[in-house]
């Protein structure tokens, strides 16, 4: 048994340019040892020159793209042109969600609650109240805070549609996270004037 405390200097060496590592000991073991390492060392050379370089953080022509359909969205809207609107609007949606996965996420959450909150003022130009609620929701879900625009979009096609209870809760969130926006305070206050002459309405027919 061999001495733990020992050990025995083998003349190893590397080539410079190859990182090959050799050996002129006749050692059966050890030249099997050294082929072994040296095809791994080859094969994980091979594997990193195919991997390809990283990913530029993001991509600049994607953003003057989505930037410029937003901006002609605006433009078909002030035109009074609701249903071009809302197709640009669409347009530049795909091409935020479609960003890869590797761009900032924030990016991604501020160009998709614009897009959403425009497309929902179309959608209310056109009394399409569902759809602006909805719309309006989704940008609330991309950015909650300082959105308030969404939020009280959202909160107005409820009313619009008779759901006063749901706004009222609604536009309370609302103000928890944009604080006292006064297009929200303002929301409320008719709702809630809304919500007292129902009560006095029911009232009214129980007597």
């Amino acid at each position: 048994m061999e001495d733990p405390e020992s050990f025995t200097l083998l003349p190893v060496s590397i080539d410079p340019t190859s990182k090959a590592i050799t050996s002129t000991s006749h050692s059966r073991a050890l030249q099997a040892e050294l082929t072994a390492l040296n095809e791994l060392h080859k094969s994980l050379k091979n594997i990193e020159s195919a991997v390809p370089p990283p990913p530029i953080p993001v991509n600049q022509k994607r953003s003057a793209q989505i930037n410029k359909l937003r901006e002609s969205g605006n433009d078909a809207f002030r035109k009074g042109k609701h249903p071009e609107a809302i197709k640009f609007y669409t347009l530049g949606l795909q091409m935020a969600l479609t960003r890869p996965l590797w761009e900032p996420s924030g990016l991604v959450r501020d160009e998709v609650s614009g897009l959403y909150a425009n497309r929902a003022q179309a959608h209310m130009a056109m009394s399409n109240w569902v759809e602006g609620a909805v719309d309006a929701e989704a940008s609330v879900e991309a950015k909650k805070a300082g959105n308030s625009k969404a939020w009280w979009r959202r909160g107005r096609c409820l009313v619009e549609m008779g759901r006063i209870q749901e706004a009222k809760g609604w536009i309370g969130r609302g103000l928890e996270m944009e604080g006292t926006e006064a297009d929200l305070v303002g929301l409320l206050k008719e709702i809630e004037a809304k919500e007292k002459k129902c009560k006095v309405f029911e009232k009214e027919i129980c007597i």
